[in-house]
C-alpha cells in the first residue's frame, strides 16, 4: 500500500475517538481522509484530521477489534509520512488541526517515541503552530509525558475504568493506579502549573482529557463520576468522554450485552454539573445500584430532590431569586410585571408569549400563589444515539449532549439560571484560589 492508502485506512480507524467541537450540535459531514469539521465556541468551524500512527497492537483489550488477536489488516506510518501527509492537507486548506493516536505494537515506549517524533517534525521542521492532540499510550514513561505536553495543545490518556479491578477485566495489560492515572495526573499538573504561571503555551494549553468504557464490567456511575470529579476539582483534567459499551464481533467481549446510549448521555450531563456548576458527586441523585436514572436527567432529579427551593413565585421574588429558580425570561417577565404600567401576567399563556418554557419549567414556577404545572416534567429515556468505546474499534459517531440548561431538552428554561448562578459562583471561587482548580478554557 502506498502512503496515501495507509493514511486513509488509519484515519478511518481513528474516526471514532472522542474529539468534539461544540457539544449538542448536529454533526457536519465527514471530510476527506478522516477530516471532520467541528463547530467551535464563538462561531466558526475548524477541521480536525484524525489518524493512527499504526493499528498494529499487542494489547489484549477485550472490547477492541485491533486487540492482539484481532483479524484486521495491520499498517503503519512513519513520523515523516504522517507529518508530511497532514501538512499537505493543511497547506491545501483542508485541515486545521491533527489528532494523533496509535496502537501499541511491542514496547510502548518505542511506539510513543514514533508519535513524539511526528509531533517534533510538525512543530520544529514544518513550523506548524495549530491544534495538536496527542493520545498518550499505556506504558509511556514520565519523560515522554513531559515531552508530549510541551509539544501538544492537548494530551489525553484513556483511563478506561474507575478502579484497578475494572480496568484489569477490560484490558489485562493495563494498570490504572500504577500507570494510567499517574501519567494523566502528571500531564494535568504540568498543564495546570503553566497556566498558573501565565505561560499556558508551555504545556498543553487546552488541558487534558480522558475516556471511559461504560457498563462492560459492572462499574457504577458514582465511581466513574467520583474519579472524574476529583481530577477536575484539582485542575488535573479538563473533561471526560464516556463510551457506552457496544459488543463487537470477533472481540473477547462480543457476548456481553450492549449498554443503553441513555447511560452515556446521563454521564455527560452529570459531569457537566460537576465541571461547570461546582456540584459535588454527593449532590447527584443515584439509584441503589450507584447509577444515574436513565429516565430523568440529573438536573431535574436534583431539583425534585430539593422541593423547598421551588416553586419560585414570579410576582414576589427578587430578581436574584427569579434568576436562580425560574430563568432569565421568567425574571424579565416578573420584573416587567412589577415595574411597567399596564403589564399584567395573568397565567401561563402570557409567559409562553414572552418565551418562557412553561411545559418544562411550570412545575418549578408559581404565579399569584398557583404553581403553573402540578406535575414535574415527564421522564425521558435519554438519547437514542450510541457512541463508540475505543479510538479504533468501529465507525459509530460518538454522542455528547448539549450542556445542562442550555437547550439540552431535558430540564428546560426554568432551571437554567439556577445553574448559571452556580457556575458564576464557581468561577469566582476559583479566581480567589487558583491553585485548587481552574476554569476550563473554551475549545
Amino acid at each position: 500500500m502506498d502512503r496515501h492508502e495507509r493514511f486513509a485506512l488509519l484515519s478511518r480507524e481513528a474516526t471514532a475517538d472522542r474529539e468534539h467541537g461544540l457539544p449538542g450540535r448536529p454533526r457536519l459531514q465527514e471530510g476527506p481522509v478522516g477530516i471532520r469539521p467541528l463547530r467551535m465556541p464563538g462561531g466558526g468551524v475548524t477541521r480536525l484530521m484524525r489518524v493512527m500512527q499504526t493499528n498494529a497492537c499487542s494489547l489484549s483489550c477485550g472490547y477492541c477489534p485491533t486487540f492482539c488477536g484481532g483479524k484486521v489488516r495491520r499498517v503503519s506510518l512513519g513520523p515523516e509520512e504522517a507529518a508530511r501527509t497532514f501538512m499537505e492537507a493543511h497547506r491545501a486548506g483542508a485541515a486545521d488541526g491533527l489528532f494523533l493516536t496509535s496502537g501499541v505494537p511491542g514496547r510502548p515506549r518505542r511506539a510513543m517515541d514514533r508519535m513524539l517524533a511526528t509531533a517534533e517534525v510538525l512543530r520544529r521542521r514544518e513550523g506548524f503552530s495549530g491544534y495538536l492532540h496527542l493520545k498518550m499510550l499505556p506504558g509511556a514513561d514520565d519523560d515522554q509525558v513531559r515531552t508530549a505536553v510541551r509539544l501538544a495543545s492537548r494530551v489525553s490518556i484513556n483511563l478506561e475504568g474507575p478502579t484497578d479491578d475494572v480496568v484489569r477485566r477490560l484490558a489485562s495489560d493495563k494498570d490504572l493506579s500504577g500507570d494510567l492515572l499517574p501519567k494523566l495526573e502528571l500531564a494535568g499538573r504540568l498543564s495546570r502549573e503553566a497556566r498558573l504561571e501565565g505561560r499556558p503555551r508551555l504545556a498543553a494549553p487546552a488541558g487534558t482529557t480522558t475516556q471511559f468504557v461504560v457498563g462492560a464490567q459492572g462499574e457504577a456511575d458514582r465511581d466513574l463520576l467520583g474519579l472524574v470529579g476529583r481530577l477536575e476539582t484539582t485542575g488535573l483534567l479538563h473533561h471526560a468522554h464516556w463510551s457506552a459499551f457496544q459488543p463487537v464481533a470477533g472481540t473477547p467481549m462480543e457476548g456481553l450485552p450492549a449498554v443503553p446510549a441513555a447511560r452515556e448521555a446521563r454521564l455527560y450531563q452529570a459531569e457537566h454539573l460537576l465541571r461547570q456548576y461546582g456540584f459535588g458527586v454527593d449532590e447527584l441523585v443515584f439509584g441503589p445500584d450507584g447509577n444515574l436514572a436513565l429516565d430523568r436527567d440529573p438536573k431535574t432529579a436534583w431539583a425534585l430532590g430539593h422541593p423547598a427551593r421551588f416553586p419560585v413565585e414570579l410576582t414576589r421574588a427578587s430578581r436574584e431569586e427569579l434568576l436562580a429558580g425560574a430563568g432569565h425570561r421568567a425574571a424579565s417577565s416578573g420584573q416587567d410585571h412589577r415595574g411597567a404600567a399596564g403589564t399584567v401576567l395573568r397565567g401561563a399563556d402570557d409567559l409562553r408569549r414572552l418565551g418562557v418554557d412553561v411545559a418544562r419549567g411550570g412545575h418549578f414556577m408559581a404565579l399569584a400563589g398557583h404553581r403553573l404545572a402540578r406535575r414535574p416534567p415527564p421522564s425521558s429515556s435519554g438519547s437514542s444515539r450510541t457512541g463508540a468505546i475505543c479510538p479504533r474499534w468501529c465507525g459509530r459517531r460518538p454522542y455528547r449532549p448539549a450542556p445542562i440548561g442550555e437547550g439540552d431538552g431535558t430540564g428546560g428554561n426554568s432551571l437554567r439560571q439556577y445553574f448559571v448562578a452556580r457556575a458564576l459562583a464557581v468561577k469566582r471561587a476559583r479566581s480567589r484560589s487558583p491553585g485548587s482548580s481552574y476554569p476550563p478554557p473554551r475549545r
